[in-house]
């Protein structure tokens, strides 16, 4: 900030959009309120660099700061090591900002000593350890501390006993479906994409929803990073700052490309983002437009996105455990044993082409779910509950952990690339000729191939065989069956 004699003029340079250029009104009347005279000469804010697109309301509070210090009002180098957020009010009043994790991070990243920001965020910011957070209500408080006439209190999270994660759907609710069951645990215990078909009422969204209940809990380091992508869109939770849950996007399925990628002026993340490390379920799969669909070849296969525009490129973290669901043909009654279907062959093939094979291919589970009995509906009988899945997909995870551990950006069997695959997933003679034979009758691609040995490896690591065996690949095989 700059103030220099001449006619009164307030100017912002450094690409800043309408929010930011609206800043001067507030910051003067919050000055002015605060008690303090607003200097009446030529005042220049340069926001750098200058060739990166500056957007939001975070920069009132520093920009205020920065005019009080040009003025002599506080002292220059009390500005030099913390880094300041805040948006302010006409009356002096510091309001919150989102994208305060990230921003606490680049902070203690940048070797500044703290971050000033408004009381309403301190919280959020506290995550970051060994950064000191100094929050303030006022303009007048924050000038008061940098003078030295009050005392800097810095702001200390109170240790609160984290709630166990609760999910509404439990598995042991979910009557039949027991090889769905079955592929689902296999799916969460390597991260396999899966594609869920069959008729209409026939449990694929009830089941894809109770997926997260049986997926290993979030790691302190996955919680931070889930919740820096829900920070930046200010999606936290006001409870809790921190994301404790695994997230599950379902994405209706008329959104465009740009909200499911991400997109904008300025990018913003998409639903593939705020859906890392949790489930990705899009419902009704072939009712998504074809160009929509497309764009998630490279997220389901990298595990992040990038997004460029003219003036900048972004890349977003997108690892996710895709889940779709989809119906066998437009009445949804193809091959079921009770109800008639009334589609002929061209309106089928029609409707199977809105999913391009690409997508398909990197899909790793095609599972077929049939209709559930009555017997099965109105029994008394309970399968295993989440708590009992998970405890058996986290011993599963642990095995891939411990030996992936040579393996940097990897921790389970689905993010295996094809070097990873040839050294891991040896199979035997017999196995390989199964192998074989289903590549030529399938018409299996190279991908698919390697997909089946990475559900054969998991199969192994669930039943704890140190070995890929026959029955796995067996098993493995009958997940690709229905995308032939």
């Amino acid at each position: 900030v700059d103030i220099a004699n001449g006619l009164p003029s307030f100017t912002t340079v450094g690409l800043p959009d309408g929010s930011v250029r609206e800043s001067k009104d507030r910051v003067k009347s919050a000055i002015i309120n605060s008690g303090y005279k607003f200097p009446s000469r030529r005042i220049t804010v340069n926001l750098a660099p200058g060739d990166l697109k500056k957007e939001g309301t975070a920069f009132d509070l520093p920009i205020a700061l920065g005019l009080l210090a040009a003025g002599e009002i506080i002292p220059q180098q009390s500005l030099d090591r913390y880094a300041i957020v805040g948006e302010l009010s006409l009356d002096g009043s510091v309001r919150p900002v989102r994208g305060t994790l990230p921003i606490a991070c680049s902070t203690l990243n940048n070797g500044l000593k703290g971050l000033i920001l408004p009381q309403e965020n301190a919280e959020e910011a506290a995550l970051i350890k060994n950064l000191d957070i100094l929050p303030v209500e006022k303009l007048y408080e924050i000038v008061e501390i940098l003078s030295g006439r009050q005392p800097m209190v810095f702001f200390h999270a109170k240790v609160k006993p984290l709630a166990p994660p609760s999910y509404s759907t439990d598995f042991s609710d979910i009557k039949g479906l027991g090889n769905a069951k079955r592929a689902l645990e296999i799916a969460a215990s390597g991260m396999h994409n899966v594609l869920l078909k069959g008729p209409p009422g026939a449990g694929k969204t009830l089941i894809a929803k109770a997926l997260p209940s049986i997926l290993p809990d979030l790691n302190n380091e996955e919680k931070l990073e889930t919740s820096k992508i829900y920070s930046v869109l200010d999606y936290n939770n006001r409870d809790s700052a921190l994301v404790l849950c695994r997230p599950f996007r379902a994405p209706h399925h008329t959104i465009s490309d740009a909200g499911l990628i991400g997109g904008g002026t300025i990018p913003r993340p998409g639903e593939v983002s705020l859906a890392h490390n949790g489930v990705l379920f899009l419902d009704e799969l072939p009712e998504f437009k074809k160009h929509v669909l497309e764009v998630l070849r490279q997220p389901v296969e990298d595990g992040l996105v990038t997004i460029a525009r003219a003036q900048t490129s972004i890349t977003f973290p997108s690892r996710f455990m895709l889940v779709a669901a989809m119906n066998p043909c437009p009445c949804g009654f193809y091959g079921d044993r009770v109800n008639e279907c009334h589609c002929n062959d061209l309106q089928i093939r029609r409707y199977l082409s809105r999913i391009s094979g690409p997508l398909l291919d990197r899909i790793d589970m095609n599972l077929e779910i049939a209709g559930i009995k009555f017997k099965q509906l109105n029994g008394l009988e309970k399968g295993d509950s989440s708590s009992q899945i998970r405890d058996r997909v986290n011993k599963t995870r642990k095995v891939q952990e411990r030996r992936f551990q040579k393996f940097p950006g990897i921790h389970a069997n689905g993010l295996m690339g094809a070097k990873e695959i040839d050294q891991i997933c040896r199979i035997c003679d017999k196995s390989r000729m199964l192998l074989e034979k289903s590549v030529q009758r399938l018409g299996l691609s190279a991908r698919a191939y390697h997909r089946i040995l990475k559900i054969s490896r998991t199969i192994a690591d669930m039943e704890n065989s140190e070995n890929i065996l026959f029955q796995h690949v067996a098993e493995a095989v009958q997940f690709r069956r229905s995308a032939a």
